[in-house]
């Protein structure tokens, strides 16, 4: 099992962090999305190793951006 933790700025709401949720979790593999907006934290696990890439786009596509 295969946990990464993201920062992702601009998460205000609710509304937010279900676009963020719906995205990240529609990728291969993903078996969990848990998303703090009060951190901004993203967690994301997943049964294999997780394509950073694959994430840090998805969460682009709906208006978001991963800290460096």
């Amino acid at each position: 099992m295969s946990t990464a933790v993201y920062t992702v700025k601009g998460m205000t709401c609710s509304g937010c962090m279900s676009k963020v949720t719906t995205a990240v979790s529609g990728l291969a593999g993903i078996n969990d999305v848990d998303v703090d907006i009060a951190t901004g934290e993203v967690t994301v696990v997943s049964d294999a190793p997780i394509d950073d890439q694959q994430v840090r786009s998805a969460i682009a596509e709906v208006g978001y951006e991963v800290a460096s």
